[in-house]
């Protein structure tokens, strides 16, 4: 079995040097726009070119992040760059919109197309959804225990990734919307400005959404027999000589070898490691900040990590083949795939010693400082000749620099025809948005005439409810649903069918799989993340509904989206801003003393509702509920009303403010729909 590939991160021009120097077989890195890191100094369209064409002469891949949400008005540049990364002759692109994926697809279809993190795949269902829609490659979620990352590579015939170092993020990557809405800048758009590494208090312990750095250095045998085939560390706005440390580190130990553990964690870490995750551990031990001590402790190692990158690294294997005769010399040199040949003129006649096999070897195999070594050295010299070292030096080096010059050489894809078809503005036929509620609970199901569908969770549903609200109740999905619980759940939502029930609604790609498996109509989710109308036609094309907006959205922007598909938004409800497998309230004070009725604290005092999804995970919930009752939403198709915490009477206020278009004069916020998102 061929040994995982080492993924290495890279934000700019010094860290793409260090990771290859430092063993990695591929790395990945933004362009200009359209990455998840897009403070990272990135590479243009130049730089891009001459960043492929040094990794590909040293047999590297490259892999291109275009891995955030895309609006309308960005598919003429999501074009471009499309173009541009096809030119460069990258390896890989690696994507979470529908749009983009699309796009790459239809119109480069020889560029390997990998799912981002940002696609939340976190179960069978969601990589076998994936596999279907055309991904070469996944990567699975940071949050997986090693049985579960068996279970998911067993499913699916692509690749998987797997991250092994580096930060880890508390809520499910691509789930997450703390910093778009308490900030405006959206991690789904490559701008997280990281406010969960902040001091959020659970009762008095700090920094309860801060998690310890990911490393599974120790577990690369368990996960590569597991079934992972990229090993991917995390840190593309790390410096290079991070990079470098943890590659080598990942290399040294994929190989069983012992690597600098401390140098590792001196360059980065927040108090320290975790592989809570893959062990199944999610408690207390997971969490941890960034301290003084872990600042510091990086100023001692950063000349050391630095000189493992200072020089050329003999990565490339060459064939040489070196002829001697009275016309001249002539060097050859093979990688295997091509020859370059460099000559001299005629050689001297020797006077005291004959150039030989053994000397003429000696001289040509010092290949230091370029990325080749000989592998094999041939020679045919005549008798009674000899070349002054200074001749066997240049036919060296001449020859190894045309061949690196051939292995760096653009590839560029090839360009189907496809482009995107301009939107169509889109008006539903409703004078006035139908009303939908989502309910946490059955016993807060209340004014359900006054609502054209409810939303409730599939494990709350039973044969009565069904009864009594038929073709109205919707079954809510988890957003997050973990391969150990798959079996159970889809023998609840399968048994809810045959009780009658008739449709799902879905916040991650799996429920499109699941509930197309048991005939149940499906109604997509805010967490989709769709923003844009080629993504709406796509989900369209996978049989949906209806689909519920990502209120990352403007206003303005749904209201300029085509297609046909019906949509709505969520214009009432504590939103839910990040979805964490481990529960920092359990993991500081337990279950008991929560009650399902949890709260975190931020740094100014403020307290934001966590809510329980039946202790597989929890959500952690805005402090003020978004409402915009007396807002125009004309042109949508339904609003949902996303009640938490809300009793009868409360829900009763609510929507008798929704019927009447009457503006709340409680606390609250109106999202983002009406302000600018970064």
């Amino acid at each position: 079995m061929p040994l995982p590939e080492i993924l290495a991160p890279v934000g700019g021009s010094e860290q793409l040097i260090a990771a290859v120097r430092t063993g990695a077989n591929a790395v990945y890195l933004g362009g200009v726009n359209f990455n998840a890191r897009r403070n990272a100094a990135n590479f243009a369209n130049t730089d891009l070119i001459d960043a492929v064409s040094y990794c590909h002469a040293r047999g590297v891949k490259v892999y291109v992040t275009v891995n955030t949400i895309v609006l309308d008005g960005e598919l003429s540049a999501l074009e471009q760059e499309a173009e541009i990364i096809a030119q460069s002759g990258a390896d890989a692109v690696i994507l979470q919109d529908m749009a983009a994926l699309k796009l790459f697809a239809l119109r480069y279809p020889s560029l390997l197309r990998l799912a981002s993190t940002q696609t939340a795949v976190h179960n069978v269902d969601g990589a076998r959804f994936l596999e279907s829609i055309g991904f070469d490659s996944i990567v699975l979620a940071r949050e997986l225990s090693l049985s579960e990352i068996e279970a998911i590579c067993a499913s699916v015939s692509i690749q998987k990734e797997a991250f092994i170092h580096g930060a880890h993020c508390m809520s499910v990557s691509g789930a997450c919307y703390l910093s778009a809405m308490l900030g405006g800048r959206s991690g789904n758009r490559g701008l997280c400005a990281q406010p969960c590494r902040l001091n959020w208090t659970s009762g008095e312990h700090p920094y309860a959404l801060s998690l310890k750095d990911l490393s599974l250095l120790p577990h690369l045998q368990e996960l590569a027999h597991a079934g992972v085939n990229s090993f991917k560390i995390e840190g593309r706005m790390k410096r290079p000589e991070y990079v470098a440390a943890a590659t080598a580190a990942c290399k040294l130990a994929l190989e069983g070898k012992p690597y600098d553990a401390e140098s590792l964690r001196a360059v980065f870490s927040r108090s320290g490691f975790t592989d809570g995750y893959l062990k199944g551990k999610r408690d207390g031990q997971m969490f941890g900040y960034r301290t003084k001590e872990d600042v510091t402790g990086a100023e001692g190692v950063l000349s050391s990590l630095a000189a493992l990158y200072r020089n050329e690294t003999p990565l490339v294997p060459v064939d040489m083949s070196f002829t001697l005769d009275e016309t001249g010399a002539k060097l050859a040199v093979s990688d295997g795939e091509r020859e370059a040949t460099a000559q001299s003129g005629a050689p001297e006649r020797a006077i005291h010693r004959a150039l030989d096999e053994e000397s003429a070897k000696k001289s040509l195999e010092k290949t230091g400082g370029t990325p080749f070594f000989v592998r094999s050295f041939t020679a045919k010299i005549a008798q009674g000749l000899t070349l002054p070292a200074s001749a066997l030096n240049a036919l060296r080096r001449d020859a190894l620099d045309a061949l690196l010059s051939l292995r760096g050489k653009t590839k560029p894809h090839e360009r189907e025809e496809f482009a995107f078809k301009t939107p169509e503005r889109y008006q539903s036929r409703l004078e006035r948005p139908a009303l939908w509620a989502r309910f946490y609970s059955k016993e807060q199901i209340a004014r359900a005439h006054a609502f054209e569908k409810i939303l409730v969770p599939a494990e709350e549903i039973d044969q009565s409810l069904i009864a009594q609200y038929g073709e109205k109740l919707i079954a809510q999905l988890p957003t997050v649903l973990f391969p150990a619980d798959e079996p159970a759940f889809e023998e609840k939502l399968s048994s809810l069918a045959r009780a009658g029930l008739c449709a799902i609604w879905a916040n991650n790609v799996y429920g499109i799989a699941l509930g197309s498996r048991l005939s149940l109509r499906v109604h997509g989710g805010y967490g989709l993340n769709c923003a844009n109308t080629e993504s709406l036609r796509f989900y369209e094309e996978q049989g949906l509904m209806s689909l519920t907006l990502s209120f990352e959205l403007s206003m303005a922007g749904i209201k300029q989206l085509g297609g046909t598909l019906p949509r709505g938004i969520v214009s009432y409800g504590y939103l839910p801003l990040m979805q964490l497998r481990n529960c920092p309230i359990k993991a500081s004070l337990g279950c008991a003393a929560c009650g399902q009725s949890g709260e975190l604290t931020d740094r100014m005092g403020v307290r934001f509702p966590v809510e329980c999804d039946h202790y597989r995970t929890v959500s952690l919930l805005n402090s003020v509920p978004l409402d915009i009752a007396e807002r125009n939403l004309s042109g949508l198709d339904h609003q949902l009303l996303y009640f938490t915490r809300e009793n009868a009477q409360e829900i009763a206020r609510v929507v008798s403010r929704f019927q009447s278009g009457e503006k709340t004069e409680e606390a609250h916020t109106t999202g983002l729909y009406y302000r600018t998102l970064l």
